[in-house]
């Protein structure tokens, strides 16, 4: 007779199984992603073409006024977050799809359009901490969420 195992511990080895089934995917792709940066100029085409392209951003830390003690956490955290999410388009630009180097309309659909609402949000979520301090958080932020895609 065959002995099951409770629920409980069945759902556990699942939702181990599915963290270490993402956890392995991302290492996997951790390494794809250090292959486009190969010195030796040997990888793919299409992975050498994407690498050459780069997201640029304006920076917003240098367009902010002096930030209150009270809201400086806060900021601090969202300055960290545009970081994270622009390495994240990086990536799915690094993988993007095609030959001759990614294809602009994948490029505005689906990486630098999100990425612009992304930091739209974040932005607003800084100018709303410094506001609450009672400090005018400047005009014009709102400019700093597009970005471009430029070469190297």
């Amino acid at each position: 007779m065959a002995h099951r195992l409770p629920l409980r511990l069945r759902r556990r080895i699942v939702a181990a199984a599915a963290i270490g089934g993402v956890t392995c995917a991302s290492v996997v792709a951790g390494a794809a992603l250090a292959d486009l940066s190969d010195p030796s100029g040997q990888g793919d085409v299409t992975a050498s073409a994407a690498a050459a392209s780069r997201i640029s951003c304006p920076p917003v830390s240098g367009s902010l006024p002096e930030v209150p003690a009270g809201a400086r956490a806060e900021v601090d955290r969202n300055l960290a977050l545009l970081d994270a999410q622009l390495a994240e388009a990086g990536s799915r630009l690094a993988a993007s799809p095609g030959t001759g180097g990614p294809d602009p309309a994948f490029v505005r659909d689906t990486v630098l359009g999100p990425l612009k609402d992304q930091r739209s949000s974040t932005i607003e979520r800084i100018a709303r901490s410094i506001s609450r301090q009672g400090v005018t958080a400047p005009s014009g932020l709102g400019a700093l969420a597009g970005c471009s895609l430029g070469s190297g």
